[in-house]
């Protein structure tokens, strides 16, 4: 098909890429076999103490170990495995030994409460789980109700030397935050493992099509379900990010990993796209107060920072920034949500570096478009697609190719695109018609090939970059006595992109607050999801036929911040 976006591309980066036909675990071996005794993982667990530093000869004996032991545990290919951690060594570690013995990795967000849980982990049949200590708590809520038969726990501060180990633990001891978990016949501990086992998993065949990774999401509908990501997909995405920062100099950069990497955006732009570039990758559990951020940026050298509007923002507007050394930031790229024009410009300004928004989609492994990095950046743009990659703009009804300049439906293709949700064919079949994903995204394209997204088909929110689903809130809402009638929808705000807002009417003769409806919420509900701003109402506007017209709610809240201009 026609791709005008093809002449706007940087010199050095390629229309199309030859991609590997092995496994993402062939790229790791790669990477240790050319970078052996370079760093490969650094963790600050707190910026005050020295990091841990990993080789990349140690990481992947690491996961050889690992693979042994799940093996010898029982997990065969095919097999789903839970994985609940925050951004920690322990997280790649594990997500590379899984994938050496074939069984798929199921993202699982630390923030979910114990009915998320078990709902994830009844959908994808996870009988494994590794977690922090901190989440057993909750994993001891809901286990019997689910399929979980064994437990493997990770200690944050384990890979810390002594005495920073000890110091972490007292610090959070301190705080309330430190949880002993005991062993059991079906609970393991991760050192152990690692420790007792050899680095001589079995030899297991990984085509490049079966699954590695089963990653939840809205989609385009609203439902929570799991697009299955292969080997292929998320070694094409890889690539493609690769070849569109073709500045990033193998075995030489510093990727800082302050977005989550059980979020498919900072596991393919961090975690994928550092193992096989042969850089550091730095690793941070929390990005919160930003000033950890930009600690871990002085001390560390960062050079390479994949992250959200919200995270650049908070480091434009801090007072102090002007203190740190942020001048190794070369190369960065904004998604999860749009990237306001003045945030990369101060950015830019405070750092030298580069900072462009780019555009994907969890069934795209996730990135499908991107703004170049030193060529033309049209002010609201999401870009152009990347190597490999076609879009274009139909029409919502008749599914007839758009012109230039028209709005329509954007739809993609390319080797990136998952093939299918998992246990969904007929949502699936709605999605990927004739090859092509339905983003549900309204959108144009210019005469130039960059693209532009105009609103959205479906209701999904957006806040500081994690997905939200108003149905899931709403549900939680009908739940408490005193509510009558909720709609959730996102809402403008200056910070987060987005907030969640909810719309309550209660019953007749009751009254409630704010902090009330929010603290009900908040026992139901990850932190991200509950609503931040509660308004009540009298009604909610709907359709003839009744149902919830969320739009309306959101064009009167963007009234209502949108100034009026004088006469």
């Amino acid at each position: 098909m026609d791709a005008p976006w093809i002449k706007f591309y940087e010199p050095g980066v390629p229309k199309s890429i030859t991609y590997p036909t092995g496994n993402l675990t062939d790229l790791l071996d790669k990477a240790a076999a050319e970078f052996a005794d370079k760093p490969a993982l650094a963790f600050y667990a707190d910026p005050k103490l020295p990091p841990s530093r990993m080789t990349y000869r140690a990481f992947r004996d690491a996961v050889l170990r690992l693979a042994t032991a799940f093996w010898q545990l029982g997990i065969r290919k095919g097999d789903r495995v839970a994985i609940m951690l925050p951004n920690c060594p322990q997280f790649p570690i594990t997500f590379y030994a899984l994938l050496r013995i074939g069984a798929i990795a199921v993202n699982t967000n630390p923030l979910y409460v114990s009915r998320e849980m078990k709902e994830q982990f009844g959908d994808s049949g996870a009988e494994t789980v590794v977690l922090l200590n901190l989440f057993f708590p909750r994993l001891r809520e809901i286990r019997s109700s689910t399929k979980i038969k064994r437990v493997v726990v990770v200690d944050v501060a384990e890979t810390l030397g002594f005495p920073w180990r000890n110091i972490v633990h007292f610090v959070q001891k301190k705080h309330g935050e430190y949880v002993e978990v005991l062993p059991e016949n079906d609970i393991f501990f991760w050192p152990r493992l690692v420790a007792k086992h050899p680095p001589t998993p079995p030899d297991v065949a990984v085509a490049p099509s079966d699954v590695a990774l089963l990653q939840y999401t809205g989609g385009t509908t609203g439902t929570p379900k799991a697009a299955m990501l292969t080997h292929a997909n998320l070694i094409a995405n890889t690539l493609q990010m690769a070849a569109w920062f073709q500045k990033a100099e193998r075995g030489r950069e510093v990727f800082m990993g302050a977005i989550p990497f059980f979020h498919v955006y900072g596991m393919t732009t961090c975690m994928l796209f550092g193992v096989y570039a042969g850089a550091e990758i730095v690793m941070v559990p929390k990005p919160r107060p930003i000033e950890l951020v930009m600690k871990v940026i002085q001390k560390s050298r960062a050079t390479i920072f994949p992250g959200v509007p919200t995270l650049y923002t908070a480091i434009n507007h801090h007072p102090d920034v002007g203190k740190y050394k942020l001048g190794s930031v070369k190369l960065c790229i904004s998604g999860a949500a749009p990237l306001p024009l003045e945030v990369a410009e101060t950015f830019e300004r405070i750092t030298g570096g580069k900072l462009v928004e780019g555009f994907g989609m969890t069934e795209c492994s996730p990135v499908a478009m991107c703004n170049p990095l030193y060529g033309q950046r049209k002010p609201k743009s999401i870009g152009l697609p990347v190597p490999d990659t076609d879009a274009k703009i139909i029409d919502m009804e008749t599914g007839a190719t758009l012109p230039a300049g028209a709005e329509g439906e954007l739809v993609l293709r390319g080797p990136q695109v998952m093939p299918g949700y998992w246990k969904r064919p007929d949502e699936t079949a709605q999605t990927i018609k004739n090859g092509w994903l339905h983003t549900g995204d309204v959108a144009t394209m210019d005469a130039d090939g960059y693209f532009f997204i105009v609103d959205r088909k479906k209701d999904m929110i957006v806040a500081s970059g994690l997905k939200v689903l108003p149905r899931e809130v709403e549900e939680v809402l009908f739940l408490h006595p005193k509510v009558k009638e909720a709609a959730v929808a996102g809402v403008p705000d200056p910070y987060r992109g987005e907030t969640v807002k909810a719309f309550i009417v209660l019953k007749p003769g009751v009254t409630a607050t704010a902090d009330e409806i929010a603290e009900f919420c908040k026992l139901h509900l990850a932190s991200f999801k509950v609503p931040r701003q509660v308004e009540f109402r009298t009604e909610l506007p709907k359709t003839p036929i009744g149902k919830v017209l969320r739009r309306v709610l959101v064009e009167e809240e963007r009234a209502k911040q949108t100034p009026v201009k004088p006469n």
